[in-house]
């Protein structure tokens, strides 16, 4: 079964890192990454860009609104997300704790829910 593994973090956290520091946290994300690909669990994964170029679309009424920024009232912005086969939802949190940022932000993991996709 695959898993959305989504990243949750306060962007200016790791602003306010030294470039040690940010080096460190990217080296344990590519050895988590390797890790996870070696072991067969991943599936696709990113890192998001910076909250301040996303956009969030509504439709009310017939009526598009584009607003700057995610739409979220939260000091947590979503960071990224790996997509991740694993046998049961007690593997996939196993693999969402050992996700760097597990250790100062936050890591949701939903169950994919498949869909045939039109060609």
């Amino acid at each position: 079964m695959q898993y959305l593994l989504l990243i949750y973090g306060n962007e200016s956290q790791f602003d306010k890192m030294s470039p040690t520091e940010q080096n460190k946290i990217l080296q344990e994300y590519g050895e988590f990454s390797n890790s996870i690909a070696g072991s067969g669990h991943l599936r696709g994964g990113n890192e998001l860009d910076r909250i301040s170029k996303a956009k969030t679309v509504r439709v009310r009424q017939g009526k598009r609104s584009v607003l700057d920024g995610p739409f979220a009232e939260t000091k947590e912005q979503l960071g990224g997300y790996y997509l991740v086969e694993a046998k049961d939802f007690d593997e996939a949190l196993a693999l969402a704790a050992r996700i760097p940022s597990a250790r100062w932000g936050s890591i949701e993991v939903r169950p994919i829910i498949p869909h045939e996709m039109p060609s």
